[in-house]
């Protein structure tokens, strides 16, 4: 094993425990926090390298898990890049009673295609998933988000999410109130597909029209 320190695998804040495992994502969003940050919260969470499942277990015992409401997997990156290490650690997590979400871009399905993620993840014991929603069209989509490594990523994204749901796994949408987001409509397809909606904060460079 590489011995160099990977960097900030956990950080509490909000009463939650954050796991960053990976800075690898599917897309380039033109409001990514790594335009224009190292990190959140003080924390610099730009990795030399992604943890090892052992490693990242390690981090998780130096915590008293009972104090948080839930662990979830975030960062600067997509977590279901590893998917697999993914779901090993949560069923660690639930096997000791703690409560675990998932931030996703949501495009499992154009990652995984022979696997159904959403079904594996509900097996594991994910309790809440959050999707990216971002934008209320396509179009918009790809202006924003900008996915860079395969095609038709928005209503994949919506498949996705229509999977978790059917699943029982709890489901939100999130948006960035950026002017070019309609927030309405995409209240709209939250409520559709069955999805809680939560609009977050932005603290990055204009974004134009």
């Amino acid at each position: 094993m590489n011995k160099q320190d990977p960097g900030t695998i956990t950080y509490p804040a909000h009463g939650n425990l954050y796991l960053n495992i990976t800075n690898r994502c599917t897309c380039n969003c033109i409001f990514c926090i790594k335009n224009y940050s190292d990190g959140v919260y003080g924390y610099n969470l730009m990795l030399t390298r992604e943890p090892e499942v052992s490693e990242v277990i390690e981090a998780l015992n130096n915590y008293d898990l009972s104090e948080f409401n839930e662990v979830v997997f975030t960062g600067l990156g997509e977590p279901l890049t590893r998917l697999d290490d993914v779901l090993e650690i949560t069923q660690w997590l639930k096997a000791r009673g703690v409560s675990v979400r998932i931030d996703t871009i949501g495009h499992a399905k154009l990652q995984y295609p022979s696997r159904d993620v959403a079904h594996e993840l509900a097996k594991a014991g994910v309790d809440e998933i959050s999707v990216s929603l971002n934008t209320h069209d396509e179009a918009t989509y790809e202006q924003l988000v900008q996915p860079r490594m395969y095609k038709n990523t928005y209503g994949s994204m919506k498949d996705f999410a229509r999977e978790i749901v059917k699943e029982g796994i709890k489901l939100r949408f999130t948006v960035l109130n950026l002017p070019p987001v309609d927030i309405e409509q995409c209240r709209q397809i939250s409520k559709e597909i069955g999805a809680e909606f939560k609009i977050r904060g932005y603290g990055g460079p204009a974004v134009d029209k």
